[in-house]
């Protein structure tokens, strides 16, 4: 029983002991217990950060869309996925390079620290309350240290150390950005740089974000297709921030920026430009359309079977609904980690992965849960959102 999903299914207490199988049950019982020795937190500590929503979370069974639709991160998840697409060898390697590093080597999950914050939200503002990352190295070592796959950041933060970690871990060079600089504030995302630097950077992927439903939406979408057709083309993989933006989607007090239905297809619209996997904020409410189409106004298209049938209001539905936008999981869906509150970091982090594996998504990118706090702390938090996705007792819903 301890080595459930570990030996082969054919495998029987009758088996003869032959040199072969004696082989085979050392090399079993070594994976088990160094994946075992792997954990740092134990299924019970990750009921106990979920509190009263344990069973809520951990006991929900999805009647929307089936997870036999989809299709689910695992080991073989290059060879069911990505060998039937357009992506040429030298994207595969990238994605088996982002794939198979990290303490979620091996796994299809994925967890990345993403820290470009200090353009997003200034940097005095994301680093006072930790200034040492403000050095670059300190924001690459985060990632090492916390287990992560790979470390997505900006242009210059990886140009001043990119010989130092190119090869010791996955670089992913965001590549448009948001800055809070100009006068008065405004929301657009702009280039930096080239994707060709971020090649010459060593990097493995370029990350951008688009702000769909802003006014800046179209010319954005253009670039950043643009910008993907040349990092494929130069063997790195993508990944997009796929958030919306308008000041219209809250209405009424509900912030719809977070919506199942708006964010699933902005997901839709990403995967669309070949995105190979989607960052999105965790669906926290629905009926975004409705809301926008109320008071005889008109905005874009929906079917009430969005609500009635492949949603729910449970959060894990909500973000199955997200998944299923982005080709039924074929682009792997990671959620957000949102900014950090302190005490209850740690807490929330653990709910979120869970929500997103149990709803089939690849993962988590989480920065300022981590980088906001002690390094030592923020490793340890990055440690129990992978402990979620090496967890044989949290499945999908």
């Amino acid at each position: 029983m301890m080595f459930k999903g570990i030996l082969p299914s054919e495998t029987k207490t009758s088996l003869k002991p032959t040199y072969e199988s004696q082989i085979f049950y050392i090399f079993a019982a070594n994976l088990f217990f160094r994946k075992m020795s792997n954990l740092s937190l134990t299924f019970n500590q990750i009921e106990e950060l979920l509190g009263k929503d344990t069973q809520y979370l951990l006991g929900h069974q999805s009647k929307t869309i089936d997870k036999s639709q989809l299709h689910l991160p695992g080991p073989d998840f290059m060879e069911r996925v990505w060998q039937q697409s357009n992506r040429n060898p030298q994207v595969l390697r990238s994605l088996g390079q982002l794939y198979n590093s990290g303490r979620l080597a091996g796994t299809g999950y994925t967890s990345i620290l993403p820290i470009d914050q200090g353009i997003e939200h200034s940097g005095g503002a994301s680093f006072a309350k930790n200034p040492i990352y403000f050095d670059p190295a300190n924001i690459v070592e985060l990632a090492i240290e916390g287990g992560c796959n790979a470390v997505a950041t900006t242009f210059g933060n990886l140009a001043m150390v990119s010989r130092a970690y190119a090869h010791k871990i996955p670089l992913i060079v965001k590549i448009n950005h948001n800055e809070l600089l100009t006068y008065p504030n405004q929301a657009d995302q702009v280039m930096y740089g080239s994707v060709r630097d971020a090649w010459n950077l060593g990097a493995v992927a370029v990350g951008a974000t688009i702000y769909f439903g802003s006014s800046n939406s179209t010319r954005q979408i253009q670039e950043v297709a643009k910008a993907f057709e040349e990092a494929r083309a130069l063997g790195m993989a993508t990944i997009l921030w796929c958030y919306i933006r308008n000041s219209a989607f809250k209405n009424n007090g509900i912030d719809y920026h977070v919506s199942a239905d708006l964010t699933g297809q902005a997901n839709h619209l990403g995967v669309t430009i070949q995105a190979d996997i989607i960052k999105q904020k965790l669906a926290e409410n629905n009926g975004g359309y409705k809301a926008l189409n109320s008071g005889g106004s008109s905005y874009g298209k929906l079917d009430e079977r969005i609500y009635s049938e492949l949603t729910t209001d449970h959060p894990i539905d909500l973000c199955r609904y997200q998944v299923a936008n982005c080709y039924m999981g074929r682009a792997g869906l990671i959620n957000s980690g949102g900014d950090s509150k302190g005490s209850t970091d740690m807490a929330e982090a653990v709910r979120t992965a869970v929500i997103n594996k149990r709803a089939g998504g690849m993962g988590l990118i989480s920065g300022r849960k981590a980088f906001q706090k002690p390094m030592k702390e923020g490793i340890a938090l990055l440690n129990a959102i992978q402990d979620v996705y090496l967890s044989n007792d949290i499945t999908i819903a």
